[in-house]
């Protein structure tokens, strides 16, 4: 890897600079810890969510699961009434690495997010440090989810990036894949010390 010639990272938000996370909400509700993995596993799960950040509205989301599942619908309008709350803050380590690329200046910094553009307000509220991006790409406003080819292309054309050019951070094995599949240079994330050895090992920090 030629460690000198990257002028554009791009970051992940959610499990790299955000902590998402539903059972945050969910632990509150369920005293069985065997009934809150059903529900997030074959009720409220990865599938259903995804499709929120991939532009589902939520109320139609919601509506659709209370009808297959009734005797959840407290908990299921629950994962978009609190949803503020599975926001358990910010990844400090992982914060403090995107303020010193910010302030070294050397590189362009923009974020690849899938999320759904109704909640994403909330993050922007919560998170003064997503104001330090040049542009923030997200999936519900896109209609286009990660690892969705067509949405690493989108953020290229939309920001002027050469693929050759850029790093990209995302916690998530297929994302990573993804964005390699399209040319861009990806690593995972698995912790914030993991990754500022990274970056100081290609010479970026």
């Amino acid at each position: 890897m030629n460690t000198t010639k990257f002028d554009t990272i791009i970051f992940d938000l959610g499990g790299v600079l955000i902590d998402w996370n539903p059972e945050y909400v969910f632990r509150t509700m369920f005293d069985d810890e065997t009934e809150m993995r059903y529900f997030l596993t074959e009720v409220c799960n990865h599938d259903w969510n995804i499709q929120q950040d991939a532009g589902r509205p939520w109320a139609e989301a919601t509506d659709l699961l209370i009808a297959q599942h009734p005797q959840y619908e407290s908990h299921i309008r629950a994962y978009h009434g609190r949803w503020r709350e599975m926001l358990s803050g910010a990844i400090p380590g992982t914060v403090e690495i995107l303020e010193a690329l910010h302030r070294r200046k050397q590189h362009r910094l923009v974020a690849l997010t899938n999320w759904s553009n109704e909640t994403f307000p909330v993050a922007q509220e919560m998170f003064p440090f997503l104001q330090l991006f040049e542009g923030i790409l997200v999936s519900g406003a896109e209609k286009l989810i990660k690892p969705d080819p067509r949405i690493y292309q989108l953020i290229l054309e939309r920001f002027s990036i050469h693929p050759n050019r850029a790093l990209f951070i995302d916690d998530n094995h297929k994302n990573v894949e993804g964005a390699k599949a399209v040319g861009i240079e990806a690593v995972r994330f698995e912790s914030p010390e993991q990754l500022r050895r990274y970056l100081v090992d290609i010479g970026v920090l």
